[in-house]
């Protein structure tokens, strides 16, 4: 496991501003936290773009924007890869903040069992990396589907944001070392 030194404070106020979502009857949250190893500047490079998830999501098929230029108020219809309880998913994007490494969005509609998903990613430099290192928080509300269990929910969706910061690490440290001739991020 990757040791962090993120300042704490920075940390806390983000989570509290971004991540403490207003959990209704027969719905579950959660935030699943990752360390990358590049900077901010380029993980946020990756996460920014509502109009390419499949960069770092492998779940993602394909995505067209189907309202919008990329602020907030656009609309993206995603098509998920088999193999899924899914085939499409319909997202307005919330919040786009450049300077606070935010973003949010919303699921509207779609074929799939995530009913009022709502996810936050923030992004968040390692303190003691100089910079060199990005703390990664994913926090999402979605409702229980029918004949599931909150557990189980829970465990679905924390694995698909798993799986996707995960990528989502690997996209970025790749193309921080292509855009440093080559040397990956080591502080």
């Amino acid at each position: 496991m990757t040791s962090l030194s993120i300042t704490w404070p920075i940390c806390k106020k983000a989570v509290a501003r971004h991540h403490e979502h207003a959990v209704g009857l027969n719905q579950c949250c959660s935030a699943v936290v990752q360390a990358v190893r590049a900077p901010v500047a380029a993980v946020w490079s990756v996460v920014r773009r509502f109009d390419q998830p499949q960069a770092y999501k492998r779940f993602v098929r394909r995505c067209d924007v189907v309202v919008g230029d990329g602020d907030v108020g656009t609309m993206r219809e995603v098509s998920v890869v088999s193999g899924l309880p899914a085939a499409t998913s319909t997202e307005r994007l919330e919040i786009l903040d450049d300077e606070r490494h935010v973003l949010s969005f919303r699921v509207v509609g779609g074929d799939h069992r995530l009913a009022n998903y709502r996810s936050v990613t923030t992004l968040h430099q390692d303190g003691g990396s100089g910079g060199g290192r990005t703390v990664v928080v994913e926090s999402y509300v979605v409702d229980v589907p029918p004949g599931n269990t909150t557990e189980e929910t829970r465990v679905f969706v924390d694995t698909i944001v798993r799986c996707n910061l995960q990528s989502l690490a690997r996209t970025a440290q790749a193309s921080s070392a292509a855009a440093s001739g080559g040397q990956p991020v080591t502080k």
